[in-house]
């Protein structure tokens, strides 16, 4: 193992199963204990060290528990680039990707196994994909908040599409509403619950009992979907990545 600062916060290195694997160091002046997990969006390992524990001892402790480690890392999803003939999951359901050469627009080939037709070159396919999968996701959610707005009597002064790994969606003091385009990834009631959330937010800017009374006027099963992204929601982060 090796110290890595680069001018940032601090971090390891371990070796993990013949891997070198970058360990995130967060210190907490509120821990108790020294505490390991992996970040369900990002898939990297974070140490969080309590303020008086030096780095040797996280360096000791990683050291103990590099099993665990291995077994927790080996159980997340793959990350997957968009290619030729890859599938991926379009609104939840299995679209396989088709390059095409030649000019043209990218165009999503519905039936029982949905297409997505990509021309061009094939090193813009992954681009492309991504660049009509967001523009998709876009469409998705401003419909959705359009509806769920209409129902509370009021509107978002903007929204905007990002990929934060951290969060899925976002409500500014402002009004503007931030969300992750690897939503059109989920099932639609997936996505939907994630606009009614933030348009609630519109309206009650907390996490209080007058916020959840709201999502549920909006869509009464939202529990599931939230379920779901509990369950599901690292995988979606995996999807058109290199790995």
């Amino acid at each position: 193992m090796r110290f890595a600062f680069k001018g940032g916060p601090e971090s390891l290195v371990l070796d993990v199963a013949g891997r070198e694997t970058l360990v995130a160091v967060r210190r907490n002046r509120r821990a108790r204990r020294l505490i390991l997990r992996v970040d369900a969006a990002s898939g990297l390992p974070v140490l969080t060290l309590p303020a008086r524990i030096s780095l040797g001892e996280g360096e000791a402790f990683l050291r103990r528990h590099v099993r665990w480690l291995e077994s927790r890392l080996g159980r997340m999803p793959a990350e997957t680039a968009f290619h030729d003939g890859s599938l991926f999951p379009l609104r939840g359901t299995p679209c396989r990707i088709v390059h095409r050469g030649g000019r043209g627009l990218v165009e999503l080939i519905a039936g029982e196994a949905p297409v997505l037709s990509v021309p061009g070159e094939a090193e813009h396919l992954a681009r492309r994909v991504t660049d009509w999968l967001k523009r998709e996701a876009r469409r998705d959610l401003e419909r959705s908040v359009a509806r769920f707005a209409t129902v509370l009597g009021t509107a978002p002064a903007r929204i905007r599409i990002g990929d934060a790994r951290s969060r899925w969606g976002s409500c500014t003091a402002a009004g503007v509403l931030t969300f992750s385009w690897r939503l059109i990834f989920a099932p639609p009631h997936v996505l939907d619950y994630l606009a009614a959330h933030e348009t609630a937010h519109l309206v009650e800017l907390n996490h209080g009992p007058e916020f959840w009374a709201l999502v549920r006027r909006l869509d009464p099963s939202f529990q599931a979907s939230r379920a779901w992204l509990k369950q599901h929601g690292a995988a979606l982060h995996a999807i058109g990545r290199k790995s």
